[in-house]
């Protein structure tokens, strides 16, 4: 399996290249910005791993990682788009700016690698793309508008995605983490509290997700799984969901920003 993941070099893209590496005949390309990270990661890992060094936002990095892939590979079986990042704050205070610049990354840059990929991924299939998105993608809090509105943009276009390429022979799953702590996102005002501790879940949960929805076929993950009835809740009780949404730890949030996984 020649696998590729995005936001590779720490948190949920560094569990995953772990978790894939324990397959048998696992061959991985890891891609992120910070070639140093990477590179520790493929010693730590041995066998045959690729480097990319790439930043997404790039116009030319899909370009440039369809041409390495190929030339490494000659096929990819697996496309993890895991990049991406969240700077919160309220839209009076942060605006269209924040909302674009979000966009930008969490989704038209993963838009543009698969566009790039895409004609790989159909002459390998069966073959699978798994979109990381968020459970923020389904419930939306304050101070983080512009990450849930890429992530629900995402998820939608994911949905899209999966009904076009299944012809194809290309399985499009769909993982939606809850509160998880990685670098960017250490969860500490979560973590802190015994009575909130049960929240928050790891990089290696998701990455078992991962692979469900991608070699295992399933269409859409919670990691943890309880996080799927936040995204039912508000389905069907909006009104209870907003109450509930609207106590304190909201306004709290909404003056952070942190960053998730780097392009």
């Amino acid at each position: 399996m020649i696998a590729l993941i995005t936001g590779a070099s720490s948190g949920i893209g560094e569990a995953t290249a772990r978790r894939l590496a324990r397959e048998p005949g696992a061959r991985l390309v890891l891609v992120a910005r910070r070639a140093d990270r990477l590179e520790a990661l493929a010693a730590e890992l041995g066998g045959d791993v690729l480097v990319l060094a790439e930043d997404l936002t790039d116009p030319g990095a899909g370009e440039r990682i369809d041409a390495a892939v190929r030339e490494r590979h000659g096929r990819l079986d697996l496309l993890v788009n895991n990049a991406g990042a969240g700077w919160r704050g309220a839209f009076a205070d942060v605006g269209t700016a924040n909302l674009r610049r979000t966009l930008e990354l969490n989704l038209f840059a993963q838009a543009a690698l698969t566009e790039a990929l895409l004609p790989l991924l159909r002459e390998s299939a069966p073959s699978a793309i798994v979109n990381v998105a968020s459970t923020a993608g389904r419930v939306a809090r304050a101070g983080s508008g512009g990450y849930s509105a890429s992530k629900f943009a995402f998820i939608g276009w994911t949905d899209s995605l999966h009904l076009e390429e299944r012809p194809n022979g290309v399985h499009v799953g769909l993982v939606n983490p809850g509160f998880v702590a990685t670098e960017g996102f250490p969860q500490a005002e979560l973590v802190e509290k015994a009575t909130t501790r049960w929240m928050v879940s790891t990089p290696e949960k998701v990455a078992e997700a991962i692979l469900q929805a991608g070699p295992g076929g399933k269409a859409e993950r919670y990691a943890p799984r309880p996080y799927a009835l936040a995204a039912a809740a508000r389905i069907l009780l909006p009104g209870f969901t907003r109450r509930v949404l609207g106590g304190g730890g909201a306004s709290a949030l909404a003056t952070s920003t942190k960053v998730d996984a780097e392009p």
